[in-house]
């Protein structure tokens, strides 16, 4: 039974690495072989279709290389560290993200809010940060102290509150003081809008988002 129970907890700690890689880099290549560091782990070599902490490597060529994680494709470029959303790194030190689209053609990730996990959907059309009153509730935002500004809805005009964020994060990037609006309305998930995306440059990839930290 203990041998058991130690395979279960191995089991169960590997998924928990392969769930937890958020931030991969390519840092070399030797032969075939990718050097990589995932997470701040210690260099890595990984054959074309080996994984390491739940990152695969597609494919390699010259200075780059396709990684897989959780289902979703990045193209990685040499010594620049990848956020690949839906992650939650430690640290908050990176300067890249990568979004794949979804089959909806919408790019989506979860994140933090001031340190609470919120879904995130990347919208170049929302001014600021957009959530609603019960997003704000559950990771404890007072919005209620923000300021009053008027909104228009589908069901018409109605007050909604202006407040900043102390930070928002997707995989290993993290920004701060960061305007958002709070709506009364209820949201499907909270619209990442131009108030974070500002803070990078953005470029489309085929079919993923690449938004790199301005400095």
């Amino acid at each position: 039974m203990k041998s058991l129970a130690a395979a279960t907890a191995l089991l169960l700690a590997g998924v928990a690495t392969a769930h937890a890689a958020s931030s991969v880099m390519l840092t070399g290549t030797i032969g075939s072989r990718a050097i990589l560091i995932v997470n701040g782990a210690p260099p890595k070599t990984v054959a074309v279709g080996e994984s390491f902490q739940g990152v695969k490597l597609v494919s390699l060529q010259a200075e780059q290389a396709v990684v897989e994680l959780e289902g979703k494709r990045v193209n990685l470029r040499m010594d620049t560290p990848v956020s690949i959303g839906g992650g939650g790194g430690s640290g908050g030190g990176g300067n890249r993200i990568v979004l794949p689209a979804d089959s909806r053609g919408h790019y989506m990730t979860q994140g933090t809010i001031n340190g609470r996990t919120v879904t995130f959907m990347l919208d170049t059309g929302a001014t600021s940060i957009a959530l609603s009153a019960g997003d704000a509730q559950r990771i404890g935002l007072d919005y209620s102290k923000g300021q009053r500004v008027q909104m228009s809805t589908a069901n018409g005009v109605t007050v909604g509150y202006r407040l900043r964020l102390q930070s928002v994060r997707v995989g290993d990037v993290e920004v701060y003081d960061i305007d958002a609006i709070v709506s009364p309305e209820p949201m499907p998930f909270v619209l990442l809008g131009n108030s974070f995306i500002n803070r990078f440059s953005m470029r489309r990839d085929a079919d993923q988002m690449v938004l790199e930290k301005r400095y």
